[in-house]
């Protein structure tokens, strides 16, 4: 029992990272897309795009949960709600600096959620990091730094340096709510915390947004976002951040800095900085390192059957050898006796000729 349990941790560990990776791809479209909508205004494209997410998650747990028990759930703990706040100022925060400054450096700006998770994570969780996982992060922070930095350099206007003031808060909601899932020890079912934040993004903006007047051509953009770039990766995060530390949830997450840098370089045609390349690669070497000495440390973790059978027979070679008597199979019983039986009057043979022999 204890070596399946095991098993399927790991399991869960390998199809945790891989939703993780996932969420990081649909998550990076959002800047170019962005650059091809015909309004700009960032608080009108939260409302929308928070408003078609929310809408998406609805029909979709409303649907296979019922409406009694998903209102119910909406009425759930300080966890849940908690959850929903971070996810809100996320949702509202990342559009607002998108339309403020470049792709690339709202998403630099991203940079400090590892750290941040793995302190939070230290201090509310007693989560210890390993010490790969700190030297991914010193790793990640330098070719951020060295990314955010050269961005800050570039930044022409106070415009564009409030765009990466705004999108710090980002980091810091985001690894809140990485320990937040990770924490919820009551077992709260928090699927419904998206819905949740997505609506709170929706209705804080709407005061302020003013005219909230699309057109066609940005309304299916934007619907499209709100279901597949928002409403699925958010669900997606939900089961990954319970079964995920906070820090590696926060550095995997760091691949949406990689992937939308690219995509705004090969859809809208932002052209990255040197700068941004080389850091864009050290992260990449860094959140890869982790994942592989991580995956090393898992494997060796499994039991021997559950392994290659290279793997078993490296670890057969280098047991000892047992001076314990060993246990027939009881199917090969009939056959080792008589096989053993054989030996003996071969012995008993062999001695009465030395015998002879002597005479």
């Amino acid at each position: 029992m204890a070596t399946r349990a095991q098993a399927q941790a790991i399991r869960e560990h390998r199809l945790a990272v891989l939703a993780m990776v996932a969420c990081t791809l649909l998550w990076s479209v959002a800047g170019v897309v962005t650059r091809h909508l015909h309004r700009q205004d960032g608080m009108v494209l939260v409302f929308w795009r928070s408003g078609f997410a929310a809408l998406s998650l609805l029909l979709v747990l409303g649907a296979r949960q019922g409406v009694r028990p998903l209102a119910r759930q909406l009425l759930g703990s300080r966890v849940l709600w908690g959850s929903a706040a971070c996810w809100a100022v996320m949702y509202t925060a990342f559009m607002i600096a998108l339309s403020l400054t470049s792709v690339a450096q709202t998403l630099v700006a991203e940079s400090l959620a590892p750290l941040f998770a793995a302190l939070l994570g230290l201090l509310f969780l007693r989560l210890a990091v390993p010490p790969r996982t700190w030297v991914a992060i010193v790793a990640a922070m330098l070719g951020m730094a060295w990314m955010f930095w050269h961005n800050l350099q570039a930044a022409s206007g106070a415009r564009q340096v409030a765009g990466l003031l705004i999108a710090l808060l980002v980091p810091v909601a985001a690894a809140a709510n990485w320990v937040l899932l990770r924490g919820n020890r009551a077992g709260v079912p928090m699927q419904a915390a998206p819905l949740l934040g997505a609506l709170m993004s929706a209705l804080l903006v709407a005061g302020p947004a003013g005219s909230l007047r699309v057109d066609g051509h940005d309304l299916l953009w934007l619907a499209l976002l709100g279901a597949a770039q928002l409403a699925l990766p958010g669900a997606f995060a939900v089961w990954a951040a319970q079964r995920l530390p906070p820090a590696e949830m926060a550095l995997l997450g760091l691949l949406e800095t990689v992937f939308g840098t690219l995509w705004a370089w090969l859809g809208a045609s932002e052209v990255p900085s040197a700068s941004t390349l080389i850091g864009g690669v050290v992260i990449l070497v860094a959140l890869v390192g982790n994942e592989w000495l991580g995956q090393r440390g898992l494997r060796s973790a499994w039991p021997a059957h559950l392994r290659g059978p290279k793997k078993r027979a490296r670890i057969s070679s280098s047991l000892p050898e047992s001076s314990e008597p060993r246990m027939e199979c009881p199917a090969s019983g009939n056959a080792s006796g008589a096989h053993r039986e054989e030996n003996r009057e071969e012995n008993r043979e062999a001695d009465r000729s030395l015998t002879r022999s002597s005479r």
